[in-house]
């Protein structure tokens, strides 16, 4: 079994990083082994003279097999700020990131492959998240944060993913905040609204506890491409 995944979200800081870790466990506990990717990450530090992203960092200490940094995160950038704008002296390439992908998907049965800010976050002067997405030919699980305005967010980015003609497999609710208003009558319209399957629901912790979060997976009723 072969198969692949890219996470993206309706904005930055919706929790990406926590719902790919999330499904690493919750594939891990099926028996699968998983693999995490995060081609494009903005605001890293030095670590050992070489930049590294904690999201990353997080993804690559989840992987089934010990894994070199530079192929879960070949684009790693300092400024905390979009990657086209942070890597103007190092702008992306995708076939670079095609070739980390090609490597990696060859050692485990899963691949997870996370988003930079939303769908169309600008990864250079020309493309943005979406074109690695196509360049990968993943089906997508799109990660909504619950809070004002999550309605308008999350259907624009479906109907953008819909029309890359890539395949939408679901959509996960991630509460960012125990002060949100409507929590639970958002998700309904959600679940209303948008025509693919709610995979999950991520509660509010300040701190992950990403065994209670992987718990939150339902899949077995849904098609996921």
């Amino acid at each position: 079994m072969k198969q692949g995944y890219f996470i993206t979200g309706t904005d930055t800081n919706v929790g990406k990083t926590w719902v790919t870790v999330a499904l690493m466990r919750y594939f891990k506990v099926q028996g699968l082994t998983v693999i995490g990717m995060k081609p494009v990450a903005a605001g890293c530090e030095l670590n050992n003279n070489q930049l590294k992203n904690s999201d990353a960092l997080l993804l690559q200490a989840e992987a089934s097999i010990p894994l070199a940094y530079e192929l879960i995160n070949p684009y790693a950038y300092e400024a905390p700020i979009s990657p086209h704008l942070a890597g103007k002296h190092d702008p992306v390439q995708i076939d670079k990131i095609i070739g980390c992908f090609d490597n990696l998907r060859k050692r485990a049965e899963i691949i997870l492959v996370e988003g930079a800010g939303g769908w169309y976050a600008p990864i250079n002067d020309r493309q943005n998240i979406s074109d690695i997405a196509l360049a990968l030919q993943l089906p997508v699980i799109l990660v909504v944060a619950i809070r004002l305005g999550c309605i308008n967010h999350a259907l624009l980015s479906y109907q953008a993913i819909m029309r890359s003609g890539l395949f939408c497999a679901g959509w996960v609710a991630v509460v960012i905040s125990p002060e949100s208003l409507c929590i639970d009558a958002n998700i309904e319209s959600l679940k209303q609204f948008l025509p693919t399957p709610l995979l999950g629901t991520m509660p509010y912790q300040s701190e992950a506890n990403f065994d209670q979060l992987a718990e939150q997976f339902n899949f077995a009723n849904n098609k996921m491409g």
